[in-house]
């Protein structure tokens, strides 16, 4: 799940996002109020950790777009408001729940699953992007109407890039989401999972040579999903080769290691 920590103290909001991202959650920390905007409008969350005193922007303003441009992500508000008033404000404003400060952690915790639990109930099971449907509840996935048969890691890998659709993930992010392991150096798990994901996305439609899905290779930094008919024809030709060469430089080092 996507949670999106909103907390202008700085030891606080790193406390926050470390601890929601041991729980397994794709987390990310920002301090003031615009900035919370413009980070749910690149990739809306599924949950928001939202502290009232925020600066640029108060946190009650931030409520208020937040649960009219994203009526169906959670709001935690964090506050040290403990007037009756403010916090009957909140509810009224949109808030899911709101936790007083100071606080117990683990309260907050449970507070967070539990409200990130109604989410995944109600939330559609079904992620679509550059022609894949991903059924998250019946486990299947199709492209552009042609079913894709997929192994349990190569399907958890295309899921976590979908839900990231746009944004780069580390080999590092990859490793400890996917793997649920600690990033070590020289592995090539990475590589050789994305090379078989593209294989598998070319073998459904082999008349046509790319699709409209790119798992474009970020040069240094990682992976991530470009829909074809989004990106300018002049950077069609230098990704498709960088891609191949990475496909064809994955396969040697995995045959190395056989």
């Amino acid at each position: 799940m996507r949670v999106l920590v909103v907390e202008d103290d700085q030891s606080l909001g790193v406390f926050l996002r470390k601890g929601l991202m041991l729980e397994g959650h794709e987390v990310e920390w920002v301090g003031d109020g615009d900035a919370a905007l413009e980070m749910a409008a690149q990739q809306v969350p599924d949950l928001i950790v939202l502290d009232l005193g925020l600066p640029r922007r108060d946190g009650t303003e931030v409520l208020e777009a937040m649960r009219r441009n994203f009526p169906s992500t959670a709001v935690l508000v964090l506050t040290g408001r403990s007037q009756v008033q403010e916090r009957v404000r909140c509810l009224d404003l949109g808030a899911d729940d709101f936790v007083l400060k100071p606080f117990s952690f683990h309260e907050l915790m449970a507070r967070c699953r539990a409200l990130l639990r109604r989410h995944e109930h109600f939330a559609d099971p079904v992620l679509r992007f550059g022609g894949v449907e991903m059924n998250r509840m019946e486990r299947t996935v199709s492209y552009e109407g042609v079913s894709i048969d997929l192994t349990a890691k190569e399907f958890t890998l295309l899921e976590f890039l979908m839900l990231r659709r746009g944004v780069c993930s580390s080999r590092a992010e990859l490793l400890t989401q996917v793997w649920h392991s600690t990033p070590a150096a020289g592995t090539n798990i990475i590589d050789v999972y994305v090379t078989y994901l593209r294989r598998k996305l070319a073998a459904s439609h082999p008349e046509d040579e790319s699709g409209e899905l790119v798992i474009e290779t970020v040069r240094g930094s990682g992976y991530r999903l470009r829909d074809k008919r989004r990106i300018p024809r002049f950077e069609q030709p230098s990704t498709q080769i960088q891609t191949a060469q990475e496909d064809v430089q994955a396969v040697v080092e995995l045959a190395r290691g056989a």
